[in-house]
């Protein structure tokens, strides 16, 4: 239910304007990379390619609006708002609540605008689809998906820095998998977004690669 309380905002705050004032217009091509740095480990943007289920899909929550005719600027304007800040909600297990709440302010200045930009320009563009789950084992492929927008691993190609640099940490196997099931610091956890398996399968990848070329 937290879910679909949060796209009724979103629908609802599209009818007037964002958090904060207008936001001058950003660059979208800048805004993808910075998206794909801060934002797409927890969000579903199927332009940008990731498939965050900690947060709410963006695609959900702007495509009615852009079907019914909205414009970019007013979308640009609610995801800026949106950044600057967010609603904080109750959180839970279950699939139909809000995993984790965003921490405000994540970009500032011309980054909120390049990225607010990119998401409007991209956000729900491909129709009201719903997200297809992650369902591989693979744990480059976790990794890329779930960790790389926050860490830097040479083996998975992600330069992420919100994160610590796993490279230099190199963290053990039983510590990876603590991390990732529990979250720490800014990270959330992912206990229950992630199997078991999959769990198991990102913590030997990074255990095993991290540090390697």
């Amino acid at each position: 239910m937290i879910r679909a309380v949060l796209l009724l905002g979103v629908a609802v705050l599209l009818a007037g304007c964002g958090t904060g004032g207008l936001v001058k217009r950003g660059d979208p091509g800048t805004g993808k990379q910075i998206f794909l740095n801060t934002c797409g480990t927890c969000h579903t943007l199927a332009a940008a390619g990731t498939t965050g289920t900690l947060g709410p899909s963006l695609d959900a929550a702007f495509c009615e609006a852009r079907a019914e005719g909205y414009k970019e600027s007013a979308i640009e304007d609610i995801v800026a708002g949106q950044i600057r800040a967010p609603g904080q909600y109750a959180t839970g297990k279950s699939q139909e609540r809000l995993q984790a709440n965003m921490p405000p302010n994540l970009v500032r200045g011309k980054e909120l605008a390049d990225v607010a930009a990119y998401v409007a320009q991209n956000a729900g563009s491909g129709g009201c689809v719903p997200p297809v789950a992650l369902t591989t084992t693979n744990g480059m492929t976790i990794f890329k998906v779930k960790c790389g927008g926050c860490h830097t691993l040479a083996a998975a190609g992600t330069t992420g820095t919100k994160g610590p640099n796993l490279d230099q940490l190199k963290p053990p196997f039983a510590r990876v998998k603590k991390q990732v099931i529990n979250g720490g610091a800014i990270m959330p956890p992912f206990k229950n977004v992630l199997t078991a398996k999959q769990i198991d399968a990102v913590a030997k990848f990074v255990a095993t690669h991290a540090g390697k070329k």
